[in-house]
């Protein structure tokens, strides 16, 4: 399995965000079906971690991925961007084939 990478500049912005959660809180991102390209991501609060969930750390900031999510995420590097288009989470996929224009969506 190839890990899936946290950048600093994402880990400093999840750690941003978990500043204001309660104590322990963690960035799940998932993967479901649906979106302008097939796939969607999807980005939630988490509280818990599951016995089955990957944890990736960097910083001191974690992000869970759940085993369904996993192998349409090996390889991944999330990253944080602040550009004119705004500020996001972007996910640079390896197995993607296609992705729409906002980014949160890809297809395989």
């Amino acid at each position: 399995m190839t890990p899936i990478t946290l950048t600093s500049r994402a880990a400093r912005r999840i750690n941003e965000i978990m500043g204001a959660e309660p104590p322990g809180s963690m960035l799940r991102i998932s993967v479901n079906g649906g979106g302008c390209s097939g796939f969607q991501y999807a980005f939630d609060i988490a509280q818990d971690r599951a016995e089955d969930d990957l944890a990736v750390e960097q910083d001191g900031a974690t992000v869970l991925v759940d085993p369904m999510s996993l192998p349409y995420m090996e390889g991944a590097t999330i990253d944080f961007v602040n550009d004119l288009i705004g500020q996001s989470f972007k996910i640079e996929n390896p197995q993607a084939t296609a992705s729409c224009g906002c980014g949160t969506s890809f297809s395989l």
